[in-house]
């Protein structure tokens, strides 16, 4: 919705181009190409500590670009942008006038401190909310996706457009969900024990892996990001031999200019299940892992 909304059919005369981190979440194609708008992967590396500089890109492109997503922490690596970052990559969107959207939805599961977000970039900036947008949702804080309720913060002409957009092309929300979302909203002791529960499951995957297969503890979100060398091969080996369901990061990215699709060697393995069974699941993976090297 956020590319229908932002995304008009020129930039400066040109087709609008819509970034977005590589590998990314699949809903940010999906948006850029319904818009009709030229998708761009910014790489999101180990190199670059997984969070997209979208600074190092041409300028020709950035003035044709309507919309930029980031996602902090990141899906799938769990990387967190600093405060700095997220200063610069807005910053960076008002002199181009471009959207800045944050994709935030992980903001509350996070190892150690809570991470930076883009509304408090912008009061730390000083000039409002202008050219940004923050989407974030209760399907990670409180295990709730089936809700499919959450909010979006921002620029407040924006926020009038979207509310516009929203009360045309959506249904409104049945009063038994609104209820429950505002009962989850307004509680953060299951938040607690929820941030607390992967915690635990992530120092049992520490206890596990060490530091075989890239393997080192995120700053949020719940995810592993696995450098298993094919990703694919390592997907259908675990479910064949093991039971267990992990994504591909083939699925998550797109090659680069260097032809290199920077998802190829990593798995995502997301630790949802209980602490027992993700504990015995992650326990088969590096048994079953550790035969294909």
């Amino acid at each position: 919705m956020a590319g229908e909304l932002v995304v008009p059919p020129l930039k400066n005369g040109q087709i609008p181009a819509v970034l977005m981190p590589n590998p990314f979440y699949q809903v940010y194609l999906g948006s850029a190409v319904m818009a009709g708008a030229d998708p761009i992967f910014v790489p999101a590396t180990n190199e670059n500590g997984f969070i997209p500089d979208f600074s190092k890109l041409e300028p020709e492109l950035l003035d044709r670009t309507a919309l930029a997503y980031l996602c902090s922490p990141a899906n799938p690596q769990g990387s967190v942008a600093t405060l700095d970052q997220l200063k610069a990559a807005i910053t960076l969107a008002r002199k181009h006038d471009f959207v800045l959207v944050g994709d935030e939805c992980y903001s509350e599961i996070y190892s150690a401190d809570p991470p930076p977000g883009l509304l408090a970039a912008c009061d730390d900036i000083g000039r409002g909310l202008s050219n940004v947008l923050v989407f974030n949702s209760l399907s990670k804080r409180s295990s709730a996706p089936g809700l499919r309720a959450g909010f979006v913060a921002g620029d407040p002409e924006l926020i009038e457009k979207f509310q516009r957009l929203r009360s045309h092309a959506s249904a409104v929300q049945p009063l038994p969900v609104m209820a429950a979302a505002t009962a989850l909203w307004r509680d953060e002791s299951h938040v607690d024990e929820n941030r607390s529960l992967y915690r635990q499951k992530f120092e049992d995957a520490e206890e596990i892996f060490g530091t075989r297969f890239g393997f080192s503890k995120p700053a949020g979100g719940f995810f592993l990001w696995l450098d298993v060398g094919d990703s694919r091969d390592a997907t259908k080996s675990l479910w064949r031999d093991g039971g267990i369901k992990v994504l591909p990061g083939a699925y998550l990215s797109r090659p680069g200019t260097d032809g290199v699709s920077p998802g190829d060697r990593y798995i995502r393995v997301a630790l949802v299940h209980d602490r027992a069974t993700t504990a015995s699941g992650l326990a088969r993976m590096f048994e079953i892992l550790s035969k294909e090297v």
